[in-house]
């Protein structure tokens, strides 16, 4: 929807409720989409959503309550009765719903699910609150079309018929034993053309990508963005079929997992949002700049052991140089983890850690050389003598190479250890790389300028 559009809506809508004319909020919202009517009560305030979420149907609400920000359906939530919230849980598919649940005390958990009259329905729901949330069993739904090998077609499709009425959308049919053990999938086409008495197992296809229930979300964004696939079904150890994952959830798993990352190359250590209370702010930023400060002392401690240097006039320029090796330090550092972890992500990073390394010293060199030529033009143009400028150029050359490895191989370590590479990123490898950037640079200036 078009912003001027929603601008007027929210407009509209705010006057409306002021002067309590219900009628009229109705017929305003009839034909607006969920997500936008989801967007409008994220700008109106608190008494107004609410106002709105009490006045229209469940049908309509389950579906806005669903794309409202997690903080404000947290908040109308709590002014939501319990039977109004099984209400609207009765409209959800199963995994929506769980999401849903998931959210309220564990003791208002139980009250709702006792209110749920589908009884087939609360029981799925309470079965996908067992699971981990970043497991499959955790993003999977319920709601699925599956159809026996042994059907006949004609039983096939009035039992799909059946099935269907219950699941959003039809991705895919799938195939399953007189066991519930996944076989393979059903084409439509191939259905559509098969002969009316011909049974099920002559026509399906044998070959179906599925992920097990204990998958972590990170695996099964995977093998969905492998496949190109917008559902993919999900099984126990025994292969029995046991839900599916749709593309919407899978896409949510991936904006999370990189917003996380953002986060933490950004030094948050905490899943923080602008809006969120000053002491939350606090505790996600506080950490990496306590490890920060601690880099500088570091730093500080190293350029006190070479303070020698100062009573040398001539060299007495190589502390001016120190912000320079820092920042290309902490650039290249950041720019080695960046390209690691992206390919850890993507699952791209394939071969030896000796060809990485080979290929990471090659690139680290070639930059090295480019940068130093600038740095002796640079001591040329400002007089500066050539063994001074040869003595930074060659410190460069090699804290680039440490840096880039640092950055390379951190991550890839992190990852091998079950630790979120992402955590390479940012502060802690620009820290890192300062205070060896810097031992380094002057390590290298005094044995080549006899200091």
């Amino acid at each position: 929807m078009e912003s001027n559009n929603l601008k007027h809506i929210i407009s509209s809508l705010q006057n409306l409720i002021e002067k309590n004319d219900e009628r009229s909020v109705l017929a305003l919202l009839h034909d607006v989409h969920h997500a936008d009517l989801a967007e409008a009560l994220d700008k109106v305030n608190f008494d107004q959503a609410v106002y709105v979420i009490k006045l229209l149907d469940s049908e309509t609400t389950s579906e806005i309550l669903v794309d409202l920000d997690d903080d404000l359906r947290e908040k109308i939530l709590k002014k939501l009765s319990v039977k109004e919230i099984a209400e609207e849980i009765e409209e959800l598919d199963t995994d929506d719903a769980a999401d849903m649940i998931a959210e309220l005390p564990e003791e208002r958990q139980e009250r709702v699910i006792a209110q749920i009259e589908d009884e087939d329905h609360a029981k799925d729901i309470v079965e996908l609150l067992s699971y981990d949330e970043d497991s499959a069993g955790g993003l999977m739904a319920k709601e699925l079309v599956k159809v026996n090998e042994n059907w006949t077609v004609v039983q096939c499709v009035k039992e799909m018929r059946k099935q269907a009425e219950e699941v959003t959308r039809v991705h895919s049919i799938y195939v399953v034993d007189n066991k519930d053990i996944l076989k393979g999938r059903l084409s439509l086409k191939d259905l559509l053309v098969a002969p009316t008495k011909a049974h099920i197992s002559d026509v399906y296809i044998p070959k179906v990508d599925f992920v097990n229930v204990n998958d972590k979300a990170e695996d099964v964004a995977k093998v969905m963005q492998k496949y190109d696939l917008e559902a993919i079904p999900v099984v126990d150890d025994n292969k029995v079929l046991l839900g599916r994952i749709t593309i919407d959830d899978i896409v949510d798993v991936i904006k999370e997992e990189a917003e996380k990352d953002y986060q933490m190359a950004a030094g948050l250590t905490e899943d923080v949002e602008a809006d969120d209370s000053i002491i939350q702010l606090v505790k996600g930023r506080l950490p990496w700049l306590i490890l920060g400060l601690l880099g500088s002392l570091g730093a500080v401690t190293i350029m006190q052991n070479f303070q020698n240097i100062m009573s040398n006039p001539q060299y007495r320029a190589l502390f001016f140089f120190t912000p320079l090796i820092a920042a290309v330090a902490g650039n290249v550092g950041v720019q080695s983890s960046a390209i690691i972890v992206q390919g850890l992500a993507n699952d791209i990073i394939k071969g030896s850690f000796f060809k990485r390394l080979v290929k990471e010293i090659s690139i680290s060199v070639l930059n090295g050389i480019i940068l130093s030529m600038l740095i002796i033009v640079f001591g040329e143009i400002t007089h500066y003598p050539f063994i001074f400028t040869l003595a930074i150029s060659i410190s460069l050359i090699c804290v680039i190479i440490i840096a880039s490895l640092i950055g390379t191989f951190v991550p890839l370590m992190l990852n091998k250890r079950g630790i979120d590479p992402a955590l390479a990123t940012g502060p802690f490898i620009t820290t890192s790389n300062d205070i060896f950037g810097i031992l380094i640079y002057f390590w290298i200036a005094k044995m080549i300028l006899g200091i």
